[in-house]
């Protein structure tokens, strides 16, 4: 069965992304409830993945606890048995797959880092021969690693509609020169310790995407998901081989179905074969279990 606000009737619903659900609770609290909806080309997809909004909030809880020394998040708790009561009755819809967090004043801009040239960012090179006003040198190709990472923020477009790539004076011009500065740096700082951390364990962060707010009292924090198989391409360091697509741990494996079917990416989308369905959870589990050191049923059984 499909997780949907409606399930949490009691609760006052925000509003609905991609994948998740939104929750107000309180006065300066959310609940982000991830569901196992999947989305492609801004398009969600009418099949689910089993578990997949597990592994993201397991994923999620792992990174904000590696990067914490960085730039707080804004978990409160992912323990449902710590949550407020009115959240009683839904516990077991909850538990490992919702965190509790602080209420935040959303930056408009998503802050999309680069190591690895493939994606929309290799779509503006082989136009421009730059990303996002980053120049770059000829000859590179689809999975060519980049002489330095780059920082190439992104519009947050509405469901339905496309994010697009914008300049950095461009993201300066929507939030502010300082906060630009600020996000910029941040970005670069979690994906270079992202970077070092998925390396060790033999697998190469090719990209991802964060997102920020401002708490009550002005704090800025890392916010939504961080370093999932939704937000970020993940390769497997030693299969690497630069000149097309890459082996994955994630959904770039259901883009490359639903391209080879022809689908135009508009809605509504063609449903996935169960082989499909199975074989990304297998990659999605395998992210999280390579990456945390950890099996995912026991974060299954502990959540």
């Amino acid at each position: 069965m499909p997780l949907t606000h409606e399930e949490f009737a009691g609760l006052t619903h925000l509003g609905s992304g991609k994948v998740r659900e939104l929750f107000a609770v309180g006065d300066d609290a959310v609940l982000l409830v991830a569901s196992d909806r999947i989305s492609a080309f801004d398009v969600v997809l009418p099949t689910e993945i089993p578990d997949k909004g597990a592994v993201l909030t397991g994923l999620s809880l792992w990174w904000f606890d590696q990067l914490s020394d960085l730039v707080p998040s804004h978990v409160i708790s992912s323990s449902v048995d710590e949550y407020p009561a009115e959240l009683a009755p839904y516990k077991e819809q909850l538990r490992g797959r919702s965190m509790l967090c602080r209420r935040l004043d959303m930056v408009m801009i998503e802050c999309v880092a680069r190591g690895y040239l493939t994606g929309s960012g290799l779509k503006d090179y082989r136009r421009t021969g730059a990303v996002s006003g980053h120049p770059l040198p000829p000859g590179l190709e689809d999975g060519s690693k980049l002489p330095t990472t780059i920082y190439t923020p992104s519009t947050k477009a509405p469901i339905g509609e496309h994010d697009e790539n914008i300049s950095r004076d461009d993201a300066a011009g929507r939030v502010g020169k300082e906060l630009a500065a600020e996000l910029e740096h941040l970005t670069l700082q979690i994906f270079g310790r992202a970077s070092d951390l998925a390396a060790e364990r033999g697998i190469l962060l090719a990209d991802t995407k964060f997102e920020f707010g401002h708490d009550a009292d002005g704090v800025l924090r890392l916010a939504d998901e961080v370093l999932t198989p939704d937000s970020s391409r993940f390769w497997p360091a030693d299969a690497w081989t630069p000149g097309g697509a890459q082996p994955s741990y994630d959904k770039q494996f259901i883009r490359n179905y639903l391209v080879d079917t022809g689908w135009d990416r508009n809605p509504p989308a063609p449903e996935l074969p169960a082989d499909i369905v199975e074989s990304t959870r297998a990659r999605y589990v395998e992210a999280y279990e390579r990456l945390t050191g950890i099996s995912f049923q026991d974060y299954l059984s502990t959540a």
